[in-house]
């Protein structure tokens, strides 16, 4: 497997890329992920021929599942949580490159095992000894997993080997240095994908052109013109099922370290001399190096947590975080967190980025919201309908696009103003829906294109970003300065105060 990247925009204006023959070992093959996201999207992959023939997945976990029965749990999951088989011909096909290894991840002599089944199948199916290890495990497995696999050297090609380590990677800085120095060890920088499912969104991705594609953005986006930014991750859900890893976790740990600070940095970096890993991950690094919190001496005043109470979703009551099951009597984990942040360069200087999450909120949206300075004189403010500044926001999630928000005359005879919106839609312009992001992630990864994975240094940075909140709020002295919000509501009125303060206020979505 060539390690050599190419240029991703042009790439992709290109013929569509295949990968060559390889296996992919996926690590918690019985879990929710596989069966919800990793297979469906390979499926889908193969629908469209972007897979080779010799594709071949092998699913590893600790139940004694044999391969006929990790191929019906999989073509469940396909036809549960994608758009179903298609052609039996096609799940033919699929399935029979379907394989399976109960394993302890824990056990070195089970890795032998595995090994000696991947060389099976390399003579079978001629997958060359490419191998992809895919990690989607607790991260109580990642270290165990690691040195194992690099016991048993089937980590040691760096041209022949990849390995997939899913999120959170760590849950602090010394962790995550601790965890970066046990990878280093059994392997090479090259082949280490660390994935965060949002930098494979559509408009994650086009974010970058959209501003390094067009002239007419890039002049303006700076202090001069910027009043500031704002970013929002909201759920509907609660904490459902995953009460055991949340509670360790809280929304800090689980958004922020990284799905909000790569969209801040995507958003707030410098233009790169090319589009390939390297350099892009550099001008992401270089943000995170400058960002800080807003009040390094007094974090609470500029930032806020708060957790869901009682309320009502849909018409429907729902219960307070705290009533979860699995969740820890008199818990203090938030599921709310807000922020200011500023960013110490030219470019931004004494421009605030406000960044919140939270669960439980009312609709289910992801937006980056650009809001520009007033005008210098408003002429016009005696026949606005209302007064607004210039908006403009890129919706993630979900009805994913691009809006503009500017002032137009009203028509009639009467010289009258009214805001309105200039408005990209994906689903209308292309004609097609949005792709699943691990469909692009697992693809780049079979390509061996690293430009949407995190590097070493930009994920040690990200936590050094937020390790004085994890400080502030971890120590005894402030469990009790945790707020709450009513299920359904837009989060706590500390959250209001957080950005009123400034004399501006949340978008309402």
């Amino acid at each position: 497997m060539s390690t050599v990247m190419e240029n991703p925009l042009r790439v992709g204006l290109r013929q569509e890329r295949t990968p060559e023959p390889q296996i992919l070992v996926i690590f918690g093959a019985s879990g929710d992920l596989t069966m919800r996201k990793l297979v469906p999207a390979l499926y889908q992959m193969k629908k469209e021929r972007r897979l080779p023939p010799e594709m071949t997945i092998v699913g590893v976990a600790r139940r004694p599942w044999s391969d006929d029965y990790f191929r019906e749990q999989m073509r469940q999951g396909i036809e549960d949580f994608s758009d179903g088989i298609g052609s039996e011909e096609l799940w033919q096909d699929f399935a029979a490159g379907l394989f399976y290894c109960s394993a302890d991840m824990e056990k070195q002599e089970d890795y032998q095992k595995l090994k000696a089944l991947l060389g099976e199948i390399d003579e079978k199916r001629g997958t060359r000894g490419n191998r992809v290890f895919y990690l989607a495990v607790s991260p109580n497995f990642f270290v165990p997993a690691l040195k194992n696999l690099g016991a048993a050297e089937m980590l040691k090609d760096p041209l022949k080997s990849r390995i997939v380590i899913e999120k959170p990677f760590g849950r602090d800085l010394n962790s995550a240095k601790s965890l970066n120095r046990v990878v280093q060890k059994v392997c090479k920088e090259e082949q280490i994908y660390r994935i965060d499912h949002y930098l494979g969104k559509e408009t994650v991705q086009n974010l970058m052109v959209f501003r390094f594609a067009n002239a007419i953005f890039e002049p303006i986006w700076n202090r001069q013109f910027i009043d500031h930014v704002q970013i929002t991750v909201a759920e509907t859900v609660g904490v459902e099922d995953r009460a055991g890893y949340y509670e360790n976790a809280g929304a800090l740990r689980d958004m922020v370290q990284n799905h909000l600070l790569q969209l801040l940095c995507l958003t707030a970096m410098e233009p790169p001399n090319a589009l390939n890993p390297d350099t892009l991950r550099t001008e992401k690094v270089k943000v995170l190096q400058a960002l800080r919190l807003a009040d390094l001496a007094n974090v609470e005043n500029c930032s806020v947590r708060a957790q869901y109470s009682s309320g009502w979703m849909r018409g429907k009551p729902v219960q307070g975080y705290r009533e979860e099951p699995g969740v820890k009597e008199g818990s203090t984990t938030p599921s709310y967190v807000a922020m200011k942040m500023l960013i110490d360069n030219w470019r931004w200087q004494g421009v605030p980025f406000y960044l919140r999450t939270g669960k439980r909120l009312p609709k289910r949206v992801t937006e980056i919201a650009i809001q520009f300075r007033e005008v210098p004189l408003l002429i016009f403010q005696s026949v606005a309908h209302q007064n607004n500044a210039n908006i403009l926001s890129m919706r993630i999630q979900p009805n994913e696009g691009i809006s503009l928000r500017f002032e137009a005359k009203m028509p009639g005879a009467d010289l009258r103003s009214r805001t309105v919106e200039m408005d990209f839609s994906y689903g209308s312009s292309f004609g097609v829906t949005t792709s699943d992001a691990y469909h692009r992630l697992l693809l780049d990864c079979m390509l061996g294109d690293q430009t949407l994975f995190t590097r070493a240094d930009e994920v040690e940075e990200a936590w050094r970003v937020v390790t004085p909140l994890i400080l502030t709020w971890d120590s005894p002295s402030s469990q009790e300065n945790v707020s709450q919000y009513e299920a359904g509501t837009w989060g706590p009125s500390l959250s209001e105060m957080l950005i009123n303060q400034d004399n501006r206020r949340w978008r309402r979505l």
